[in-house]
């Protein structure tokens, strides 16, 4: 679904990467929609028009992206996803 370019995986799967300047990860969707409401971050949309539950886009500055990496990584790896 998403390139390899420019993303860091676990066990095959795609946890964060970093697209058109901002910076993806997959989490569980209620931590997504938790940053979402906060203003912290967006849904990603990959091009299509459809936003994806389990993935927050966000900007520079708006969270530490190491920490968000070390979660997404964790979900990831735990889940097989």
């Amino acid at each position: 679904m998403f390139s390899s370019e420019n993303a860091f995986s676990v066990n095959g799967k795609i946890f964060a990467m970093l697209t058109r300047g901002t910076f993806v990860v997959k989490l569980p969707k209620e931590r997504v929609d938790d940053l979402v409401e906060s203003g912290k971050g967006k849904r990603f949309d990959p091009g299509h028009g459809r936003l994806m539950k389990e993935w927050i886009a966000v900007e520079a500055g708006a969270l530490p992206w190491v920490a968000l990496a070390k979660e997404a990584h964790s979900y990831v790896r735990r889940n097989g996803r």
